[in-house]
């Protein structure tokens, strides 16, 4: 597949991309700043005009050879966009991130892709920047959850969901959103976790969860790979917790009073993937625990 990929160049597109192409896909990275290794083209996701060409371009020199023109993208991937609150002014992070959704999306669209996975997130149910303590009104955590944030990147989010929502029902393409969970990089297991051992209050608005940047991968390439779900919103995150603590003793200590829908293993995820699971054939196969083993 030929895949046009947004925001490459990032913590979580960075891993992408190359697992991507190695498994036989060819990408080219849309971003501000280019991907070493990669092909790229830097491009401004709020100019709609830019956009629109981007949808038709060249990888790279050695796609002119054929002689039959520019080949089409058979997918997007949209992972742009300001990456959290605090960085930039509230409402230049929410026009930036609407506003490239929108544009990307439509112009994919109209480029005749039919299939489109963009990156939503955990932020999304209002408990990662909320100011002091939000809990969830029920867990595990799943996508039936209410999505009311207080922060203009989760905002940015949902607006970016019901966009693409929009975008699906008028145009019966596929598109996914994915909510992604904190994405953890390998050497961050040795470099972090040691502290969310000794604390794990630390981990309390990710929801004591996580995604190693390998099995975002695989959740895009299952993306990529299923067809006719129409709309749909997954969580994504390991299937384990970000600490020591058993799911008894991290209800019993944060989440008291909490209501748990269902029994749930002794490590289990409080950020439900049932859904990536049973819809995608997602199966995240890394763990901070092989890392980390002598410290648990």
């Amino acid at each position: 597949m030929r895949i046009l990929f947004t925001g490459g160049s990032g913590k979580a597109g960075r891993h992408v991309i190359p697992w991507l192409a190695e498994r036989g896909y060819r990408v080219l990275n849309a971003d501000l700043v280019p991907l070493d290794g990669a092909d790229n083209r830097e491009v401004d996701l709020t100019d709609a005009g830019q956009v629109h060409d981007m949808m038709r371009s060249y990888a790279d020199f050695d796609e002119l050879d054929p002689g039959t023109g520019v080949p089409a993208f058979d997918a997007l991937v949209h992972f742009a966009a300001v990456p959290r609150i605090l960085l930039k002014p509230d409402n230049e992070t929410f026009r930036i991130n609407t506003l490239s959704t929108y544009n990307v999306i439509d112009a994919a669209l109209r480029a005749g892709i039919r299939k489109i996975v963009f990156a939503s997130s955990e932020t999304t149910y209002g408990i990662c920047f909320w100011d002091g303590e939000k809990r969830p009104d029920y867990l595990p955590v799943d996508e039936d959850h209410p999505t009311v944030p207080a922060d203009s990147y989760a905002m940015s989010k949902v607006v970016n969901e019901a966009t693409a929502r929009s975008f699906q029902a008028r145009s019966g393409a596929d598109i996914y959103g994915l909510r992604i969970n904190n994405v953890i990089e390998p050497h961050e297991y040795e470099a972090n976790f040691p502290a969310y051992i000794a604390d794990p209050s630390l981990r309390r608005r990710n929801i004591f969860a996580y995604i190693d940047v390998r099995d975002l991968a695989h959740a895009v390439d299952c993306c990529l790979r299923t067809d006719g779900l129409a709309y749909r919103v997954f969580n994504i995150a390991n299937a384990d917790t970000s600490v020591t603590l058993t799911t008894e003793e991290i209800h019993d200590r944060f989440y008291s009073g909490i209501p748990l829908r269902r029994e749930m293993g002794a490590h289990e995820t409080f950020y439900a993937i049932d859904s990536a699971r049973d819809l995608l054939g997602f199966a995240p196969s890394h763990s901070w625990r092989g890392t980390l083993g002598t410290m648990i």
